[in-house]
């Protein structure tokens, strides 16, 4: 796993160009314009079960599914932030894609620490010290697992 370190205010052009908005639309288009103009590695490099780590107001900006589309898509097990922009959250949630609030593992993270995260028990541990965040409703987890809320509510109705 790898760890992808960013500050604060990170916003949704950051995280996908707007300019690419009414082009791309499909995960696979999405995927390759990743943090495109904050970091250009990031879309070739991203693995399953990378991990961001950002400081406060992730995710702020437009309203839109792009960015969280394309994280969720390229495999990224959560970010862990200070905070995160509301619009981005519900985004995140919709898409299945796991955001954890916990500022103090953020400002305990360094280079090359180690990082685990469990969500389920709220808990996250960097570079040896644990943290504890609220537990994520068993519903979001559900969302998460199912891959996204279109999946979750299709299994839930029967489909």
């Amino acid at each position: 796993m790898r760890v992808w370190v960013y500050g604060d205010d990170i916003n949704t052009d950051m995280l996908f160009p707007g300019k690419y908005t009414y082009t791309c639309s499909t995960a696979e288009e999405i995927r390759p314009h990743l943090l495109e103009d904050l970091d250009p590695q990031f879309a070739g490099e991203v693995q399953p079960g990378d991990l961001l780590v950002a400081g406060k107001n992730f995710g702020c900006g437009s309203s839109r599914e792009q960015p969280a589309v394309g994280l969720r898509s390229a495999g990224v097990q959560a970010i862990v932030a200070g905070s995160f922009a509301r619009i981005f959250y519900r985004a995140a949630i919709n898409q299945g894609l796991l955001l954890v609030e916990c500022p103090e593992a953020v400002a305990a993270y360094q280079p090359g620490a180690a990082v685990t995260l469990d969500a389920q028990a709220g808990e996250i541990t960097v570079g040896g010290q644990t943290f504890r965040f609220p537990k994520l409703p068993p519903e979001i987890l559900a969302i998460r697992d199912a891959g996204g809320l279109l999946p979750y509510t299709t299994r839930a109705l029967g489909g």
